[in-house]
């Protein structure tokens, strides 16, 4: 069973401070202060300070917005990536509707939402920073230490935003209420803002804290790494992913290193392992269903009764081009020709096959990272039953005949692993990942692959399939695997580097599945446009309703329109609309 110390409950606790007035400018109300705030003084003593700074870590759950806010991007990174679709029938949550077929509109609530969660934990490192800047009670250890860590966190959140909708303004702890935050626009060009929280984190953060939720020095410095992949600075970047790799650990002090098995990342008994450099803790029967990871509590195979989990309610469907994506050749590799969604290479499925009538599961070459990143019929579904196929879809014709299954909880977990005090079972408590070590030597990967290190990048590849092929971390059925895995390395030399490329970033798709990096990934290789385009057209074959006319177009779709709300708040002069909405 899984251990809750008051450490982690502390990082993932529903903060009375966030909700708390900070300041008010206004006479009549200072001499009396409105219920439930504090004073400037309670808030600048130690436990004050560090309150604050829990408030900000709080919000990398984005609860109490959108759902679309949580650290996963379920959405905007996997579904709009081709990773997945919407699920369950036309007119569920019909929101997500128009933005998977890159529609989104400007007024849309959940984009707005989204917004509004990144700016809350902004706003909320800000005033950390304020504080423990002027705290008189702090150690200067305890400040120096405090400041980096909301450094790093405001950091996230702009990088968040940066990927989202690209041109935002940047505000930072000397602008407030009063002194010109309403004035500032909005602009794509504050990487060098991003790179400087990451660098102070990097800088003056230490390696190990006394709680395993923290950000440390190698969390900061993994990210600055990749904020440099984002802006192409393939020699920076390089020179980070070295020092990560070599010497990083985890804020509880193991080694960055690959877990044994695939399956392992994602399982909640084993969080805070050695390959989660930053990660959202989560935790149950704290009073509130938020500090689980609740923004997956919709993605979870549908009607699925005792015999499977959440029981609720089939969103997140992974789509039939990654399906497709796992199979290999004789030799066991990927398929980089593409022509994994052509003849014989598509995988066989149940789609339009009732449960109660017979099916043979594919028979072909598949890397074994399929069954433990899709639900499909016929193979087991973590300790639960094999899948029953559609059965547990609720509409095949609208969304198709696959499951999610990262991040979901197993039988024996429930209701020790599970808050089940609201209205679903599928509140699981599992931390999420926001960067893992097979990231970051995918991410070194990329980075060798563009300084001319093409062997380099092939031993980061093969250390990450190497997990992937280890027989132990199969998913079997009757003490044998349990479809017909072949995986492999890639064993002849890399001496082309278009070739390199693409192996590298077939691999992101593979590794990365369903955990929200697939749509950013494509929109800064500048291959959105044609592979989601190539997406649109191969599903459209199968979901008509979903994906009919539906169309990725370039200079527009890379990023979400400015929530015309915000326009509307701070004036049409202030924010400019991103360009083809």
């Amino acid at each position: 069973m899984k251990r809750y110390s008051s450490a982690k409950k502390a990082i993932v606790a529903t903060l009375t401070l966030t909700t708390l007035v900070f300041s008010c400018k206004e006479d009549t109300f200072l001499t009396v202060l409105p219920t439930g705030s504090l004073a400037q003084a309670q808030l600048s003593t130690k436990a004050g300070v560090e309150g604050a700074l829990l408030g900000a870590y709080s919000m990398l759950a984005g609860k109490g917005y959108t759902r679309f806010a949580g650290p996963n991007n379920w959405v905007y990174g996997s579904i709009l990536g081709g990773d997945a679709n919407k699920g369950t029938d036309p007119g569920d949550y019909t929101a997500i509707n128009p933005i998977q077929r890159y529609e989104a509109p400007a007024t849309d609530g959940d984009i707005n939402g989204s917004w509004n969660a990144k700016y809350e934990g902004i706003s909320r490192a800000n005033t950390t920073i304020r504080l423990a800047t002027a705290s008189t009670e702090l150690s200067d250890a305890d400040k120096k230490r405090i400041i980096a860590e909301a450094r790093v966190l405001r950091g996230h959140f702009y990088f968040e935003l940066k990927k989202i909708f690209n041109s935002v303004p940047y505000v930072d702890e000397t602008k407030d209420y009063g002194t010109g935050i309403e004035k500032v626009a909005n602009t794509p060009d504050f990487w060098d803002k991003i790179e400087a929280d990451f660098k102070a984190g990097m800088d003056n953060l230490p390696e190990t804290l006394d709680q395993a939720g923290r950000v440390n020095k190698w969390a900061a410095a993994s990210y600055l790494g990749k904020t440099y992949l984002f802006e192409k600075k393939y020699t920076e970047a390089k020179a980070i992913f070295d020092q990560v790799i070599a010497n990083g650990k985890t804020t509880n002090g193991k080694k960055y290193g690959l877990v044994a098995k695939y399956a392992e990342i994602f399982n909640a008994e084993n969080d805070n392992h050695e390959e989660s450099i930053f990660a959202v803790q989560t935790s149950m029967n704290t009073g509130s269903t938020n500090n689980s990871n609740a923004w997956d509590d919709l993605n979870y195979p549908y009607n699925t009764g005792a015999n499977g989990p959440g029981n609720c309610c089939g969103f997140f469907q992974p789509s039939f081009s990654l399906a497709n994506s796992f199979r290999t050749d004789a030799n066991g590799l990927p398929l980089l020709d593409g022509s994994y969604n052509t003849g014989s290479n598509q995988l066989v499925n149940d789609y339009g096959v009732e449960s109660n009538a017979a099916f043979t599961p594919d028979k072909g070459n598949l890397d074994p990272r399929i069954d433990h990143s899709i639900g499909r019929r016929g193979i087991p579904y973590l300790d639960w039953i094999d899948h029953p196929g559609k059965d547990w879809i609720r509409s095949q014709p609208y969304a198709g005949p696959y499951s999610p299954k990262k991040y979901v909880y197993y039988k024996t977990q429930e209701n020790t692993l599970t808050d089940g005090s609201s209205w679903t079972r599928g509140y699981a408590t599992m931390n999420y990942t926001i960067i893992r070590f097979a990231d970051v030597l995918l991410m070194a990967a990329e980075a060798e692959v563009e300084v001319g290190s093409l062997e380099k990048a092939r031993e980061y590849v093969n250390r990450v399939r190497a997990r992937a092929a280890n027989p132990s971390g199969f998913v079997t059925k009757a003490g044998k695997p349990a479809a017909n895995y072949v995986i492999s390395l890639y064993n002849t030399a890399w001496t082309d580097k278009a070739v390199a490329r693409k192996a590298v970033r077939f691999e992101r798709k593979l590794e990365l599945s369903g955990e929200g990096h697939r749509f950013f990934d494509l929109v800064r290789w500048g291959e959105a446009a044609t592979e989601l385009n190539t997406y649109l057209a191969y599903e459209s074959k199968f979901l008509v309703t979903m994906f009919g006319g539906a169309k990725f177009t370039a200079n527009k779709n890379e990023y979400l329109p400015i929530p015309q709300t915000q326009i509307d708040i701070q004036g049409k002069d202030i924010l400019k609309q991103n360009p083809g909405y």
